[in-house]
């Protein structure tokens, strides 16, 4: 059923749809995203705790490959909490037929989610949020409200986009003059 699907997606997570949770804890997920999650001809994904207080819905390869690199640090004594806590919360699943997810109640509880959710496209996942924190924190950076932290991170984002050659030859020449100056 899956097989063409995913072929002709786009190569990220984006947009944001409004969601309800139904008595059984389940959550109709936008067709777009779910088609997103197709990979080699299957709808299967890992839900997980993310930062921020809300949840994330990884593709399964991403999520795969996350394992993969924090095996590399697994007996590093600081992110023991961190792997048990993540690791134990983390659910693979599926979509039933009409495309609904079943949020755990450990899940959905952990980061405070009513009836009401937000679902947000982010870059490799996509995020499930309580509204009310949604909006929010939407409200207060569209109307310039957010607070220092918010801006900064957002400078330091978009610098992200920079050229990492120009950004070091600029590093490199502001070193030259340091010690130029430094020197007289």
């Amino acid at each position: 059923m899956w097989e063409n699907v995913g072929i002709m997606t786009k190569p990220f997570f984006s947009g944001s749809y409004s969601g309800k949770l139904d008595e059984k804890n389940r959550l109709v997920l936008p067709q777009e995203l779910r088609y997103q999650l197709v990979e080699d001809g299957k709808l299967e994904f890992t839900i997980a705790l993310s930062m921020g207080g809300c949840l994330a819905i990884y593709k399964k390869s991403d999520i795969t490959e996350m394992v993969e690199r924090f095996k590399k640090k697994q007996h590093i004594a600081k992110f023991q909490k961190f792997f048990t806590l993540f690791f134990s919360t983390l659910v693979e699943t599926t979509c039933d037929k009409v495309g609904r997810i079943t949020i755990p109640s450990v899940l959905k509880n952990g980061v405070g989610m009513k009836t009401e959710v937000m679902i947000a496209g982010a870059m490799n996942k996509i995020e499930l949020w309580p509204k009310e924190i949604y909006d929010r924190d939407l409200a207060k950076f569209i109307g310039g409200e957010a607070d220092g932290d918010l801006q900064m991170m957002m400078e330091e984002a978009f610098s992200l986009l920079g050229d990492e050659e120009e950004d070091n030859l600029l590093e490199n020449a502001v070193e030259r003059v340091q010690d130029a100056v430094g020197k007289l």
